[in-house]
């Protein structure tokens, strides 16, 4: 099964089995949307705009083969409880974000862990499935120094040392500090291409989608072992009734592959 999409005049097939959602969480203003802006396009914002809900898709080309990463990056306030878990039962990669200088925040990422374990833990008991669960915890706002910290580090081990699939970090989104590392280590354990991480493949314009799928004069000139991700510009989130029906089709066993609503690049 093939997830077809429209860059310009390129069509990219992204085998369903390639596609994949991250889902980001997290108290507000602990700079999950900076985190995702620097996975992104490596860039900082020091304006705070309280995000809703965003979603972001980029496409990559790992060695001749597609791969497809959905960002949904949550609200702090989660107004809706009903969608935050669907989030987590449509996610197959987790990042759980606090700020080091906020205690609250992180009582709310032992929060969302446990949740997360509930909610999958259930999904697993009715699919049959045993796959493992990726997730990063991720203290944030590592360069406020000693002074401001509330959360010692040992208290971050201590949330992920009984699980080998999540692992700790503390970052700073505005320093661009451990960020690259954080991903390369969520993507190892996802047994995803360590090329997916920021600093690790060639970044490249939707206009220049051609390279990902044809045999232009680009792909002539470049290596086997050359990776390239692409932000699709106009990726819109996967309705509600198409993340409710995967569910289903999971739990029914209607079918073996990922299949989600599909997003035309346009």
């Amino acid at each position: 099964m093939m997830k077809t999409m429209s860059s310009g005049n390129c069509t990219l097939n992204v085998p369903a089995k390639n596609s994949y959602r991250m889902v980001v969480l997290g108290a507000s203003r602990v700079g999950k949307s900076s985190i995702v802006s620097r996975f992104l396009n490596g860039r900082f914002d020091d304006q705070y705009t309280p995000t809703i809900e965003d979603f972001h898709r980029k496409v990559y080309n790992i060695r001749g083969d597609m791969y497809q990463l959905d960002i949904l990056d949550t609200s702090g306030n989660h107004p809706f409880p009903a969608m935050r878990r669907l989030s987590i039962l449509t996610g197959d990669v987790f990042i759980l974000v606090f700020s080091l200088d906020n205690r609250e925040s992180f009582d709310e990422v032992k929060r969302l862990q446990k949740q997360i374990l509930e909610v999958k833990s259930c999904l697993k008991n009715k699919t049959k499935e045993t796959g493992d669960l990726p997730m990063v915890i991720c203290g944030n706002k590592s360069d406020h120094g000693e002074l401001y910290r509330q959360v010692s580090s040992e208290e971050g081990e201590k949330l992920v040392s009984s699980d080998e699939n999540c692992a700790y970090f503390e970052v700073s989104a505005k320093k661009n500090t451990n960020v690259n590392e954080m991903f390369y280590v969520l993507f190892s354990m996802a047994k995803l291409p360590h090329e997916m991480s920021p600093a690790l493949h060639r970044k490249i314009s939707v206009q220049y989608g051609d390279t990902f799928h044809q045999k232009s004069f680009r792909m002539h000139r470049v290596k086997e072992t050359d990776a390239y991700g692409m932000i699709s510009p106009f990726a819109r989130r996967p309705s509600v009734n198409s993340d409710l029906k995967y569910i289903k089709s999971k739990v029914l066993r209607e079918g073996q592959t990922r299949e989600r609503e599909k997003c035309t690049i346009q």
